[in-house]
């Protein structure tokens, strides 16, 4: 019984192989970002942002408009933001919503989602169970 049960131990742990060798299956999405003029920024794959981090694309629309101080729309899987915003910018912008409404600050995991208790928002770590309240919370 005992061989058995190594044999299977052992096959398990063939298929973790890639798993555990690969600490960092989460990488954050880059804004592949596009300037039309003066007039316009346009973020050409912000659908594709939001389908990485599992979120609701108006929860990200809403805080980058309000983190950038500009008016926007989202049109055809493209945001597009009014003035020319520097890519610098809009990348340390995503980068701060993925720090304080995706990554887990007790496993660092992306696999998070949203609770509601009461009036506020809370972050709940689906790979670790952390719970942690959101302090700059934007409605969804």
């Amino acid at each position: 019984m005992d061989l058995d049960y190594q044999k299977l131990l052992d096959r398990a742990r063939e298929g973790l192989e890639d798993v555990m060798n690969n600490a960092e299956r989460f990488s954050p999405p880059v804004p592949d970002i596009l300037h039309e003029g003066s007039k316009k920024t346009i973020i050409r794959n912000f659908t594709e942002i939001v389908d990485i981090l599992r979120r609701d694309e108006n929860h990200l629309y809403k805080f980058l408009l309000q983190e950038l101080g500009t008016a926007g729309s989202i049109n055809n899987r493209r945001l597009v933001l009014q003035g020319r915003v520097p890519a610098r910018k809009i990348k340390e912008r995503v980068s701060s919503y993925i720090d304080t409404f995706v990554v887990c600050q007790e496993c660092n995991r992306p696999d998070t989602s949203f609770l509601r208790s009461a009036r506020t928002l809370i972050l709940h770590c689906e790979a670790c169970g952390a719970k942690r309240p959101i302090r700059n919370s934007i409605v969804i």
